[in-house]
């Protein structure tokens, strides 16, 4: 079967990936968006559906106040002996020279749960790996970074013994790696023919993102990195990277690295991992965070190589080079498609579907209904956008350059305070925002609020619309460009509202805060006067459009 890059399509960072019996899981990044540790399911590599999510009880799970980007990074999941394992860290302080970063464990017997409560973990730094050796015991390898100024090493990768009977860590923590110019991250520990492998992305997330190989021939090393021939460096400072992009800018996906192993049932070696489709526009010259960059509306992404082990017991991409593949043949399996889903939700069922995800808390009663009217969602309106506990809103990936997503409305607001309706958004920080609300002049109205870093605008001023009329909002994005609609009534057509606006800068690189997720789409509720006036939705759709040439 052939397939084309990426196969999770649309803010899917940092991929772990698992293959028990004939089924293939993947855990990946969510950061501040709840729940917790997306898993996608798959039995042929190719075709793959959201199934469930780890973290999905408040009191596993507590991301209230967690900056934009921060929350949970690079789970690990793994299975032994009947056992599903996730360790996970939660990023409490970042863009500080003092990171505070708490390692947890997680476990089942079902991948769909119920989970165990977190076991704390060290909090040595981040991306936490759990190795299960063949004599039973267990070790857990992290990413330490020196906060000291200057600092003493580019990165740290840590390694201690985990026993599973007191479920606790035991033993000294040792340094396997220390790097002056190289940077390591998202490490992962595997074993074959009496080698110990650290395969571990190298050179951050971004364009010059990449994987390396290492290995030993006891756990706590020494490691030794591999180098050949067909891996291109420009400095002492680049890694020796087995899979990367970052001398190929024309690659149609960038940011490769951070990958994950798996073993087919024949015994073929594919790797998953992060990745990233750019659009042309970049931030400008000269700003101040990375200035003239590429931007990335669809986040961090997931891809899958085929890979193979030489004779030397070395692991490389199957290709013959260090250069992803941006389609391939997925040998071994035997087609599995899913049934797609409806682009249409009705709000029919008494609970959300698994697409949507909410800002560090889940969507209680206190923040929504399904049932209070059958075949609409109720959201009552709490917090502002700018809120890092209690928003109401829901919202999904934007999964391609271009797609129309809509919904209608009932809402009757009674002050400027109460707003509700339709937004596209990055973080709390930027996003572009049709709304309904109240204005003392018009009455009920309609606008666009625009958030970009912090700078705020109403670029299409209040428009007075009739009171006790359904609202029809729809918003079309295409590439870096977006349009919204409005119309009012169930009859009427549909009115273009707004500028066509550049909506490049909800994307990594462009936000001031958060840069690790991906621009998502959905349906929010404030009321700022704390009396929590609802909005209900009749329905949300989201449909992939063919796109334009331009990008």
């Amino acid at each position: 079967m052939k397939v084309k890059n990426p196969i999770l399509r649309g803010f899917h960072p940092d991929p772990s990936i698992i293959r028990v019996g004939d089924d293939y899981y993947i855990a990946t990044s969510t950061f501040e968006w709840w729940p917790g540790i997306r898993i996608s399911h798959s039995r042929d590599l190719v075709n793959w559906e959201t199934l469930t999510y780890v973290l999905q009880e408040e009191e596993l799970l507590d991301l209230k106040g967690v900056g934009a980007s921060q929350g949970i990074w690079a789970p690990c999941l793994t299975y032994d002996k009947g056992t599903y394992y996730v360790v996970f860290t939660i990023v409490r302080s970042f863009y500080c020279n003092m990171y505070d970063t708490q390692n947890f464990l997680v476990t089942a017997e079902d991948i769909r749960g119920p989970w165990s409560r977190p076991v704390a973990l060290n909090n040595f730094g981040f991306d936490p790996s759990l190795f299960h050796d063949d004599d039973g015991k267990k070790y857990m390898v992290s990413v330490v970074t020196d906060h000291r100024i200057p600092k003493k090493y580019a990165g740290r990768i840590i390694l201690q013994e985990y026993d599973a009977d007191q479920k606790k860590m035991t033993g000294p923590a040792k340094e396997i790696y220390a790097g002056d110019r190289i940077f390591l991250e998202g490490p992962h520990i595997l074993k074959r023919n009496g080698w110990y492998y650290l395969f571990s992305a190298d050179t951050g997330t971004g364009e010059l993102h990449g994987q390396t190989i290492q290995r030993a021939r006891d756990i706590w090393g020494p490691y030794e990195m591999f180098r050949s021939d067909f891996m291109h460096r420009t400095s002492d400072s680049e890694a020796y990277s087995i899979l990367t992009t970052r001398h190929h800018p024309d690659h149609p996906i960038q940011k490769t690295g951070h990958a994950s192993l798996v073993e087919t049932q024949s015994g073929e070696v594919y790797a998953v991992h992060l990745c990233g489709r750019p659009l042309e526009k970049r931030n400008p010259s000269d700003r101040a965070r990375f200035p003239g960059v590429r931007r990335y509306t669809l986040g961090r992404e997931t891809a899958i190589q085929k890979m193979r082990w030489t004779e030397d017991d070395w692991l490389v991409l199957d290709n013959g080079t260090n250069l992803p593949d941006a389609e391939l043949e997925i040998c071994g399996p035997a087609p599995c498609a899913f049934a797609a889903k409806p682009e249409r939700d009705d709000f029919d069922s008494a609970v959300l579907d698994v697409e949507y995800q909410s800002l560090r808390v889940p969507m209680t009663e206190y923040h929504m209904s399904l049932t209070e009217r059958p075949g609409w969602l109720r959201l009552y309106g709490r917090e502002g956008l700018s809120s890092k506990f209690h928003q109401s809103l829901i919202a999904r990936r934007w999964t391609e350059f271009a797609f129309t997503a809509g919904t209608c409305m009932e809402f009757e607001p009674e002050v400027f305070k109460q707003m509700a309706g339709l937004i596209c958004m990055y973080d709390t920080d930027n996003y572009l925002y049709l709304h309904c609300s109240h204005d003392e002049e018009l009455g009920k109205c309609v606008s666009i609020l625009r958030a970009e870093n912090k700078q705020y605008s109403y670029p299409a001023g209040y428009i007075p619309v009739e009171c006790g009329k359904r609202l029809y909002f729809r918003v079309e994005v295409d590439h870096d460009r977006l349009q919204f609609y409005y119309a009012v009534g169930t009859d009427a057509e549909y009115t273009k509202i707004g500028e066509v606006f550049d909506c490049s800068y909800l994307s990594d690189e462009a936000c001031d805060e958060g840069w690790f997720t991906g621009a998502m789409t959905g349906l929010c509720c404030q009321d700022l006067t704390g009396f929590g006036k609802y909005a209900d939705f009749d329905h949300f759709e989201y449909s992939v459009r063919r796109t334009s040439d331009h990008s």
